[in-house]
């Protein structure tokens, strides 16, 4: 397996970093974890096009893990790739459908893109036929334990606390080839996630507050810290830790250095911070 960055980031607007999105290529399948404002972008900078993703899994539906969605199918249907396999909790499949349904906010480009006859002789010129189908990614709703066979690799969630009642949250493992990979989506401490990280070769995990940052207190045990996470990790066995969703006072030289130090007080193991379009083999 191999884990390429496309977003590091939450929803403040960053050049340094995307919002959240996380591409996993697994034997013949590419699949991406969220899909963040940025994330199309880096994943053309990454060198991959967006037809080339198989899957994409919802950790949630705040709009830093999914604004770039609507782009994507957009863009893979007009390479003329397969539909993507899309998965994620409730109401995934009605957004889906309000972007391109039949009555979604482009269905007026859909219709010129699809009927217009110099759209089509474009489209013809591309290699196309007709008649030309409107995008229809393959949309499955989940619920917090679901499950998922892939062609060489298996996929389970849990349930994390972040924002319930209003989102469906969820962390996502992958296993293949005797490797696990997990990503804990925005997730609060809590025992699913720890058992879920049990023994994975790289857990990625987000990090919003720094140790000895000020926080409300309905804050505190979601947004577990740098010493905490690590803490976590150790208990659970990671071999590898990877904190993510930096926001911008994060990565000031001060901040960095100390939460970077207090990841490695609380995990023994290789870990670090990631930046976008960094890759790591697993």
């Amino acid at each position: 397996m191999k884990l390429t960055i496309l977003g590091s980031g939450t929803p403040e607007p960053y050049a340094r970093r995307a919002s959240s999105g996380y591409l996993l290529e697994v034997g013949d399948d590419v699949i991406l974890f969220d899909c963040g404002g940025g994330v199309f972008d880096n994943l053309i900078r990454s060198g991959r096009k967006p037809s080339d993703i198989t899957h994409l899994f919802f950790s949630h539906l705040h709009s830093d893990h999914m604004m770039d969605y609507a782009r994507l199918v957009h863009a893979a249907w007009d390479e003329g790739g397969a539909p993507i396999k899309v998965f994620g909790p409730a109401p995934i499949g009605s957004i889906t459908e309000g972007y391109f349904g039949v009555d979604g906010i482009f269905s007026h480009d859909l219709k010129s893109r699809t009927e217009l006859l110099l759209s089509q002789e474009v489209w013809k010129a591309r290699g196309g036929t007709l008649p030309r189908p409107w995008p229809a990614p393959e949309v499955t709703e989940t619920d917090v334990d679901h499950q998922y066979q892939g062609t060489e690799w298996s996929l389970n969630t849990c349930s994390v606390p972040h924002a319930q009642p209003s989102l469906q949250c969820m962390a996502y493992s992958v296993k293949h080839g005797g490797r696990k990979f997990v990503y804990s989506g925005d997730a609060g401490r809590c025992d699913t996630l720890e058992a879920l990280s049990a023994g994975a070769d790289l857990l990625l995990h987000w990090c919003y507050r720094l140790d000895g940052e000020a926080a409300h207190s309905s804050m505190l045990d979601l947004t577990p810290t740098p010493f905490e996470t690590g803490a976590m990790a150790r208990r659970a066995g990671v071999r590898r830790l990877l904190l993510t969703n930096f926001r911008i006072h994060m990565d000031g030289d001060d901040n960095f250095a100390a939460a970077q130090d207090s990841l490695k007080a609380g995990f023994a193991g290789p870990c670090g911070i990631v930046e976008d379009l960094q890759s790591y083999d697993i």
